[in-house]
């Protein structure tokens, strides 16, 4: 197989993913950045970088974002929103994670192949994403290694949710570049 067949094979595979997603789900999701107050961002390891770029593009909307670990962010509570992306669905950190948002009275979301797990258990929203993560055996339903897969269809999944928020906060694709850094 050829890089191009190969990479047919993930758009495809990437394809049946999204296609299994729940509309609902995504609608909660949805509505829920919408009106937090704000929203807290984080995921570890490719995930993780998955996760910042989205909350790249929540800030250029307009909304304030923090990335869980960056020195300035502020502190959870009330109204606000921590959206987490675990995929093998029992990562210790985003269980921590979890419970601090909880006890200090903010919504949780969860972006997970593992809707079953504990960390989904605690979530007010789960986002279940059906695909291979790196906690599975190899190759069980992925032809790519890793997690791939999980990642790919995020990130899809994600930026397929920024002209939908966009539509919703009345932003145009001005109000959106104006917002990007000029510090490049």
């Amino acid at each position: 197989m050829n890089t191009y067949e190969k990479a047919r094979e993930i758009l495809a595979e990437i394809d049946r993913v999204l296609a299994r997603v729940d509309e609902k789900q995504i609608t909660q999701l949805c509505d829920a950045i919408q009106w937090a107050r704000h929203i807290f961002i984080h995921g570890l390891g490719r995930e993780g970088l998955v996760m910042r770029a989205f909350a790249m593009r929540l800030m250029h909307l307009g909304l304030k974002v923090a990335v869980v670990g960056d020195v300035t962010t502020p502190p959870i509570g009330p109204g606000d929103l921590l959206l987490a992306s675990c995929g093998p669905g029992h990562l210790a950190t985003v269980q921590a994670l979890v419970e601090i948002a909880c006890r200090a009275g903010g919504q949780v979301a969860v972006i997970t192949a593992q809707p079953e797990a504990p960390v989904s258990q605690k979530a007010d929203i789960v986002v279940y994403l059906p695909a291979q993560t790196m906690a599975e055996k190899e190759m069980s339903r992925s032809s790519q290694v890793m997690g791939s897969a999980f990642e790919q269809s995020m990130w899809i999944l994600l930026d397929a949710l920024v002209p939908r928020l966009q539509a919703a906060l009345g932003q145009s694709a001005e109000d959106l570049r104006r917002r990007h850094t000029n510090l490049e």
